[in-house]
């Protein structure tokens, strides 16, 4: 029998209850365990920045997510709505592992990211998604992801202008132009996280 750390002869729990009813688990997780509720519910009650960020609302990773999306889009007008659902889903799998700043990851290991690996690659197939992001999508994700964290820093974050441009690249003024940091109900945010998700399936 396998002996836990605690010495008790139990080995430690590595999944999770779902509202949905899903039991996920952590170390070997399937995509029938994977549901858009539960995602965008995760998501949504997340905070960004460790919670670190003006407002009365926490900026959450649903909404973060959001964001990426429509940079990513404006970024690429013609790519296909699939890569656009992988944007929208590029930190889904913090809705049960959630957003961790990159020191402390640096400091964790590379075990959250095998971590984050296994439970992309079941949301990805759970969506008609391949496993692994190809990498030229992967980078224009990125790319959208750090123009998204410029404008969080900037805006709601408490960085100067000069330190976000230092840490993340200073955005093109054109891109961002008319985009807005929103603080928003959680409620609010995993509506409009599941209804975007829904467009974006359909559109596939």
């Amino acid at each position: 029998m396998p002996v836990s750390e605690s010495g008790k002869g139990r080995t430690p729990r590595a999944w999770q209850r779902m509202l949905s009813g899903r039991r996920l688990d952590l170390l070997d997780p399937t995509p029938v365990d994977i549901e858009i509720e539960d995602i965008a519910h995760g998501l949504a009650f997340v905070a960004r920045w460790n919670g670190q960020t003006l407002g009365d609302w926490p900026y959450s990773v649903a909404e973060h997510s959001l964001l990426v999306e429509r940079l990513f889009s404006r970024q690429n007008p013609d790519i296909a709505p699939r890569w656009q659902l992988a944007a929208l889903l590029h930190d889904a799998p913090e809705y049960v592992i959630g957003d961790m700043i990159s020191p402390v990851k640096a400091a964790v290991g590379p075990g959250y990211g095998a971590l984050d690996e296994r439970l992309t690659a079941a949301i990805h197939l759970r969506f008609g998604l391949p496993a692994v992001t190809p990498s030229p999508i992967k980078k224009a994700i990125k790319a959208a992801d750090r123009i998204s964290a410029w404008m969080e820093a900037v805006h709601i974050a408490g960085f100067s202008r000069t330190e976000a441009d230092r840490l993340f690249g200073c955005p093109d003024p054109g891109l961002i132009s008319g985009m807005v940091i929103e603080l928003r109900p959680p409620a609010e945010v995993r509506a409009n996280f599941i209804s975007r998700h829904r467009e974006l399936m359909e559109n596939m």
